[in-house]
């Protein structure tokens, strides 16, 4: 099985404050979603900059080797320093995103190095897939070349790009949905 990395790390530079900390529920962003993917997967990490940040969240650190290179850092940190064969990448600011939809992608991803989700307009959603450990290489070559895009690595990769309707009752447009703005976070609560 493979672990679930929360990407924790970004600067929150959109929100004006940390996003993170933002209650939804009676629980932070970061708190809800390692409750909700813990009870789906054995293996949870929080993907950080900082080891020391967020030290009221139980679960185990991944921290960026290359600093300030986004979520593509803690994709590279994750592959790098984890044992299993791959990884489970979901962005904390997803309040609804849904350890049964990530499964179910783990499950349609078969022999491929990755599995996205691909929107009908085209534009993908890198910040809630499956990557595996073999994306190592491509994700160096990106790194070191300052292409921190997560796409400069699917892209190159054998990558499986699902269209929503693969996903069956799980999906919903809200799966997807981050908070980024006030406004976003004034629209969940």
């Amino acid at each position: 099985m493979a672990a679930v990395v929360v990407l924790a790390g970004g600067a929150s530079k959109r929100m004006g404050r940390d996003k993170l900390l933002l209650e939804v529920g009676g629980a932070t962003l970061l708190e809800s979603a390692v409750l909700r993917f813990g009870e789906a997967f054995d293996d949870i990490y929080i993907s950080v900059a900082d080891e020391a940040k967020y030290p009221k969240i139980a679960a185990r650190r991944v921290v960026d080797i290359h600093r300030g290179a986004g979520p593509l850092s803690g994709l590279h940190a994750a592959l790098s320093s984890l044992g299993h064969d791959g990884v489970f990448i979901v962005a904390a600011d997803l309040p609804y995103a849904s350890p049964e939809a990530a499964l179910k992608i783990i499950e349609l991803c078969g022999a491929h190095e990755a599995c996205i989700i691909r929107l009908p307009d085209g534009k993908i959603e890198p910040l809630f897939g499956y990557y595996g450990k073999t994306l190592l290489p491509l994700c160096d070559e990106a790194l070191l070349s300052g292409d921190n895009r997560m796409s400069e690595v699917l892209y190159k990769a054998n990558t499986r790009f699902i269209a929503p309707e693969m996903l069956g009752s799980l999906w919903s447009e809200k799966l997807i949905f981050n908070i980024n703005y006030p406004d976003d976070y004034s629209r969940v609560l």
